[in-house]
Parts: C-alpha cells; sequence; structure tokens
C-alpha cells in the first residue's frame, strides 16, 4: 500500500508481494495473486495484473503467502493515489462494518451461513442507505437484488489449501456448527460496476 501510487502497473505490486514473501521465508504464493485497480477491482478472480493504475483508483488486492505448506489468504483495498474520494470511503465503511459484525457473531456453534446472513444484513442496509438499493431489508435479501453488488459467499475454510477441505453441511438441510480450532476466511465485498446507470452520478466511477 505504501508502494502504490498512479502510474505503476498492477504487475509491479505483484512484484512487492512476490519478493516480500520469499524474502521472509514463504516459498510461494498460495494463490495466483489478484491486483485490480479500477475496474479491474470489480472483476472476481482477475489475475492479468497489467493495468496502468491511473489516480482516483481504488486498488484491490487478494494475495497470500504459502509458508510451511499453510496458506494465507488476505484482502485489502485501498485507493491509489493516497485519498478515498467521499463516495469510495462511504462504501468501505460499509464492507468494513459488514466484516467486523461478521467477526463479532464467530463463536463456536453458530455456522458459516449464520455469519453470511448477518454480513448481508449490514451491506443490504448501508447499499440502501447511500441509494444503491431501495426497498426493505427481508425482501431484498429474500429476492436476491442485492448480488448485483455482492455474488459470492462471505467465508470459506483455510488450512493446507486456500480453499480447504471440509464439510459445510453435516448432511441434507444440517449445516455444520462452528468448533475452536476451524480456520476459515471473512470477506465481504461490494463490487460496483462503472455502467452508468446506477441511482446516484458519485457512485459511478467507483471501482
Amino acid at each position: 500500500m505504501k508502494a502504490c501510487k498512479p502510474g505503476m502497473r498492477e504487475y509491479e505490486l505483484e512484484a512487492i508481494l512476490s519478493h516480500t514473501y520469499r524474502s521472509r521465508g514463504a516459498e510461494r504464493h498460495s494463490f495466483l495473486p489478484i491486483v485490480g485497480s479500477g475496474p479491474n477491482a470489480t472483476t472476481l478472480h482477475y489475475v492479468r495484473n497489467d493495468r496502468l493504475i491511473q489516480d482516483g483508483d481504488l486498488v484491490l488486492i487478494d494475495s497470500g503467502a504459502e509458508f510451511e505448506y499453510y496458506a494465507a489468504d488476505v484482502t485489502r483495498t485501498f485507493p491509489a493515489n493516497g485519498k478515498f474520494s467521499a463516495a469510495q470511503r462511504r462504501i468501505y465503511e460499509i464492507v468494513l462494518g459488514a466484516q467486523m459484525a461478521a467477526i463479532a457473531a464467530t463463536r463456536p456453534g453458530v455456522t458459516i451461513d449464520a455469519l453470511h446472513k448477518k454480513t448481508c444484513e449490514v451491506l443490504v442496509d448501508g447499499l440502501v442507505d447511500c441509494g444503491l438499493l431501495s426497498g426493505d431489508r427481508s425482501e431484498i435479501l429474500e429476492t436476491g437484488s442485492y448480488k448485483r453488488f455482492y455474488p459470492h459467499r462471505t467465508s470459506h475454510w483455510l488450512g493446507l489449501d486456500v480453499h480447504d477441505v471440509g464439510r459445510y453441511f453435516m448432511k441434507p438441510g444440517e449445516q455444520r456448527a462452528l468448533a475452536a480450532g476451524m480456520v476459515f476466511t471473512i470477506e465481504p465485498g461490494l463490487y460496483i460496476p462503472c455502467t452508468g446507470d446506477l441511482p446516484r452520478e458519485e457512485f459511478r466511477a467507483l471501482a
């Protein structure tokens, strides 16, 4: 984040990740790193990492090192020029609030699905508050209209593989309860495309 500045290529940030991981004893990336700026930050599993980073862009990095066969998975989004616009900050704070709410709700006995629902509630409330969605929270969750901006789940197992093996259901209809020692991600996100049909002009260029 400190090294990033407009005018760099995405792969230059990828190279910094690679150098840092190897210099600190990691054998390799735990998965192909995602370094997406501007519109690329809204593309799930983008790995070309070759765009010229522009002033005003948000940069999304989804990356992790593999150390002694264990995988990491960390996602961060930050402004390329070091300063969020008002719209960018607002969306960032919604996502952060969703992540913190899910972390606070994590304890043995709850399920990953319950954490996902908690995340979606916070995201939907934020999207309604800033005008990107309209209507009642329960109706939005039931219809899934929020998935335009949040198309994936909140969590996956993490361990010897970045999407580690493990059951999410013990049997059909019975979700697996979390237990002490389990490791998984909590990684909500909002992906706002530059399509020009969003309700408020200030959000149209938000990546």
